[in-house]
């Protein structure tokens, strides 16, 4: 009989159709057989798991580690430790970093970094900003490149020179270069010259706190992200380049993909959980203040953002997850263009979807799409984001009936807080496995430094990438 490394017994296996339960062997870091429960197998090790909720690892494409450049507040370590305790077994990592990742000598030693130091699987979204750099990049095996539409006003980070575009001929001009690639460009949508209007008038006006911060990014009913995201969907069809929009948060946006999808245009939008957990309730802001600003997301976006989620209009979730030190946030009770915006999650974002799963928010089967089997196929990870014979063991063990009390003392992220401090939530991650190796358990981090790598895009899926386009 054969000895398999690891057995998993009982468990609710849920996919993005449906559920069932069943044994799964795992052995040289792949699932190798899926069973009826009790069916006799042998291995060298044994996870009892009936009662609970055996999920394919989450897939963040879209996070920011801070490493290398600003590891004061967060790094590769820190980082992929919040991952493992929050059932994610691969993390992409954004290019704010110093120095960014837009020419071959910086990705590879960023990449070496990764290599030596990552507790989860990772992929490096490079910055497609130099252009005759973008060829040389696609060849080192990441999976998308990225652009940001901004640059800001009143600090130098997050959104520092060197990777945002706003001029719309080089955005085209990056669209044509990185369609030649096969891969699909992210793209933080930002129209410059009318922030640069808005936030002017709630300066003349003296009003500079985070509340004004985050009236002046949704004013007009959100037009800065409404007018961006319509520049890029039509470049999109003009370049065939394939498009994943960022931080989808209003209505208008929503319209727009939905009206792009329809047309067949090569688009997939991902949604973060600060715009349906934090920043869509003003009483957030008003207690937070910066702490809660990403962004403010008027409440009459929610509706239509849950919407969207369950009919497909957005693709999938990422976190966003972005970490600032408490001396970073504290100048926004005076003058939020001078605090860092974003927020963290990783850590905690899979029980906050699970949660909202079992108040009817949403399906669980359509939470695991979101969060595994979208990413996976969007990015072409052939070997990840479903529970199936020879694909990679990422699995999520988790107690639905579990609550998990939301703590700054629990947080793995360097800073040591979140914005989503004392909440309650059920769904609990018990056990993350990344390719068979268990590395969270039982609230601690166990994954060795090292043991993730690099999850590239398979070649049949840049082949189909390519053919699409032609």
């Amino acid at each position: 009989m054969i000895t398999y490394d690891t057995l998993i017994r009982g468990g609710i296996l849920v996919s993005a159709t449906g559920r069932t339960t069943a044994d799964i062997a795992i052995s040289d870091g792949r699932i190798a057989a899926i069973v009826a429960p009790g069916t006799p197998l042998e291995a060298t090790t044994t996870i009892q798991a009936a009662g609970r909720h055996i999920l394919p690892g989450a897939i963040d494409v879209h996070s920011h580690h801070r490493e290398p450049g600003f590891t004061r507040k967060e790094d590769i370590i820190s980082a992929t430790s919040a991952c493992a305790a929050g059932g994610v077994t691969t993390s992409f990592a954004m290019p704010n970093v110093d120095p960014p990742p837009n020419t071959l000598e910086r990705l590879d030693s960023m990449i070496e970094l990764y290599e030596q130091k990552a507790i989860v699987d990772w992929n490096i979204n490079a910055a497609g900003t130099v252009r005759a750099e973008i060829p040389g990049l696609a060849t080192r095996g990441i999976a998308a490149f990225k652009v940001f539409m901004v640059v800001d006003t009143g600090r130098d980070y997050p959104h520092m020179p060197g990777i945002g575009v706003h001029d719309h001929g080089e955005l085209m001009a990056i669209f044509e270069t990185v369609a030649e690639t096969g891969l699909p460009l992210m793209v933080h949508p930002h129209d410059q010259a009318l922030m640069k209007h808005i936030e002017e008038g709630f300066w003349a006006r003296g009003e500079r706190d985070a509340l004004a911060y985050a009236k002046a990014y949704a004013a007009h009913d959100g037009i800065i992200w409404d007018t961006a995201a319509a520049l890029l969907l039509r470049i999109q069809q003009a370049t065939g380049t394939a498009l994943h929009l960022l931080h989808t948060q209003t209505s208008g946006v929503i319209d727009q993909l939905r009206r792009a999808k329809d047309k067949g245009q090569d688009v997939s939008a991902e949604l973060n959980p600060w715009a349906v957990f934090l920043g869509n309730d003003w009483a957030n802001i008003e207690r937070l203040g910066s702490y809660a600003l990403s962004y403010y997301v008027p409440e009459k976006n929610t509706g239509p953002l849950w919407e969207a989620l369950a009919d497909g209009t957005i693709d999938l979730i990422s976190t966003d997850h972005a970490p600032h030190l408490r001396e970073e946030k504290e100048p926004g009770w005076t003058d939020g263009w001078k605090a860092h915006t974003g927020t963290p999650s990783a850590q905690f974002y899979v029980p906050l979807f699970l949660d909202a799963a079992q108040r009817g928010l949403i399906g669980l089967e359509r939470v695991v799409d979101l969060i595994s089997t979208a990413p996976a196929e969007r990015f072409g990870l052939a070997d990840k984001g479903r529970l199936e014979v020879g694909r990679d063991a990422d699995i999520a063990i988790v107690d639905l009936d579990g609550e998990l009390e939301i703590r700054d003392e629990i947080v793995l992220s360097k800073i040591g807080h979140t914005p989503y401090a004392g909440r309650r939530v059920r769904g609990v991650i018990e056990t993350t496995l990344v390719r068979g190796r268990v590395v969270y358990q039982d609230g601690v981090v166990i994954g060795e430094s090292g043991w993730g790598r690099q999850a590239r895009p398979g070649t049949r899926a840049l082949a189909a990438a390519q053919q699409r386009r032609s």
